[in-house]
């Protein structure tokens, strides 16, 4: 069995970055959103382990908002790809206005949950 070496992995990311330069920029963009959503989720995760999580329901509320609205955005990402041929019939303002209610109804119940 051959060893996989440092060469192969540079070939690995040389055609991953090859084919997603292919991507159109409403899906590039879309994916900046959903990363720095996690990354924020994140941040405040190591913060919280860093400093400590007295008020229980605020680290609760941040982290599933940036988790919530990084699924949603995925969701759009699904929706609008002109690749997918499940959502063809389906308009991206339309994707869009269901992405915005989505994360209205989700900001509200985080709202909610804050007391």
């Amino acid at each position: 069995m051959a060893r996989s070496t440092s060469k192969d992995a540079q070939d690995l990311f040389r055609a991953l970055w090859s084919a997603y330069s292919a991507t159109p920029t409403n899906l590039k963009i879309i994916d900046l959103y959903v990363m720095f959503a996690v990354f924020t989720a994140l941040i405040q995760v190591v913060y919280m382990a860093l400093v400590g999580s007295f008020p229980f329901n605020s680290f609760l509320s941040g982290v599933l908002s940036c988790v919530g609205t990084a699924v949603l955005a995925v969701c759009l990402r699904i929706q609008v790809n002109k690749e997918n041929k499940e959502f063809k019939d389906l308009a991206p303002e339309r994707a869009f206005a269901d992405f915005v209610l989505c994360n209205l109804v989700l900001h509200l119940v985080i709202m909610n949950f804050l007391g």
